[in-house]
């Protein structure tokens, strides 16, 4: 067939090829690298920066009043819309997040309430600096994500990767696309991605966890940021390289241990997909035949603005009363107890172990990163030691699970993790990395 003259591949090309440039092509913005989306969710945070403080809390209040009042009298509109019924029938712990997170939302807009609740260490770090970008790039990602989901794209490079990615992660192809997205960008989109192809049934319960655990990595803008923290940016290559070893190391050795390895491979639903190249063809030419397939399907533009639209108001009413709620209370716990430090004991001789200097003070950073993960580098920007710095620098980022986003946006997800996986996960990632980083550091120092 020629494929110049097939009105599919051309619907599949060009719209992936917006995709791309959006969701994964490196551009340098004053100086740093990112990605087209990320240019542009801080563009519209610019100019919605001085009522954003309004449009989350008026968001968050949106998604408690509806969801209370469609609990006590189901609203016929919404039960005439599968996905927007859903989204206001959450199970009732969901529900008490929604409106612990709504009432944390109103002491802190009226600047009423506990300081513990409200101040700039806690709630008011997470709806003051976090969830504003994240209310920009919910509405550009979620609305854009059709351009990689619908015309094909995943598919064709699905075909291509996965005689690496299968082999190595036991992850499909299309994956790497997640990890890429949130490599240049921002750990999030890769986890609106990963969690819209879960509900669609491109990934199984087990690879959608793994993906969004262990492949929703930390932008290299953010790392460079937090490398600057402890004051060593002038070591930002071996410092980043350092990071991608440890994070490729427990990508390959995490997914096949519990509790990831017990997650089954089951679906959210039947569809037709299979990545595998059949005998008698080239991957290249398996992956254009079935994005050429998926194109044919893709609806037009009303059906991507509906499905688009869709995603967004599923993260903004979702997400972000969860972040709200269960960010804040991470941090109250890391900034009001010693919870944190005292979890931290059982890492003095590990430290010790791998001969890191300091190793009192850099166990009091460790569990901390659970909370949110650039506390652990304003801890450590205190310490004397170099290399100490430096280990706590990298432990931090590559622990990448942390409640105050990538966690709080895991559970509001469809993505069927819990807390105490979350954390154990969390517990993996550093007892698995801190070895590579502290054998970094002893090269480097």
């Amino acid at each position: 067939m020629n494929l110049l003259k097939n009105k599919n591949f051309y619907k599949f090309l060009l719209p992936s090829l917006l995709g791309i440039f959006l969701f994964v092509t490196p551009i340098r913005q004053n100086g740093e690298l990112t990605i087209p989306i990320a240019v542009a969710a801080h563009t519209l945070l610019d100019l919605i920066a001085p009522y954003s403080l309004t449009i989350i809390y008026a968001l968050i209040a949106l998604s408690t009043f509806v969801t209370v009042i469609h609990r006590i009298h189901p609203l016929g509109f919404l039960k005439k819309i599968p996905t927007l019924d859903k989204l206001f029938t959450p199970t009732p712990f969901w529900l008490g997040v929604r409106v612990l997170g709504f009432v944390f939302g109103t002491l802190i807009y009226f600047g009423i309430g506990p300081e513990a609740i409200r101040s700039d260490a806690t709630g008011g770090l997470v709806i003051n600096d976090l969830m504003p970008i994240l209310v920009c790039v919910f509405f550009l990602a979620g609305l854009l994500l059709p351009l990689l989901l619908n015309f094909g794209l995943l598919d064709f490079f699905g075909a291509l990767l996965t005689k690496v990615m299968r082999p190595v992660f036991n992850l499909p192809g299309r994956s790497a696309i997640d990890c890429v997205a949130s490599w240049l960008g921002d750990g999030s989109i890769g986890v609106l991605l990963t969690a819209k192809q879960y509900e669609e049934g491109y990934y199984s319960k087990r690879e959608a966890t793994v993906i969004a655990t262990t492949f929703s990595a930390v932008s290299i803008t953010f790392s460079l940021v937090v490398i600057s923290e402890v004051g060593l940016a002038h070591m930002f290559l071996p410092f980043y390289l350092t990071v991608a070893v440890a994070g490729i190391v427990a990508a390959i050795i995490i997914p096949r241990i519990p509790p990831l390895s017990r997650v089954p491979d089951t679906y959210t639903r039947e569809t037709e997909f299979c990545e595998s190249v059949p005998a008698g063809t080239t991957p290249a030419r398996w992956g254009v035949k079935k994005a050429l397939d998926k194109a044919s399907e893709a609806p037009g533009l009303g059906g991507f603005l509906r499905e688009g639209l869709g995603n967004v108001l599923d993260m903004w009413l979702g997400v972000l009363p969860v972040i709200l709620c269960l960010g804040t209370v991470a941090l109250i716990l890391a900034e009001y107890t010693p919870i944190f430090s005292w979890l931290g004991i059982p890492f003095v001789p590990l430290y010790q172990l791998l001969g890191i200097p300091e190793a009192a003070a850099a166990s009091q950073t460790v569990i901390v990163g659970f909370a949110d993960m650039f506390l652990p580098s304003v801890i450590a920007s205190g310490i004397e030691s170099e290399m100490t710095r430096f280990v706590v620098a990298a432990t931090s980022v590559t622990q990448l699970i942390y409640m105050s986003e990538i966690g709080s946006i895991i559970m509001g997800s469809k993505i069927p993790v819990s807390l105490g996986n979350l954390f154990l996960l969390f517990l993996e990632r550093t007892v698995v990395t801190l070895p590579v980083i502290a054998l970094a550091a002893h090269l480097l120092f």
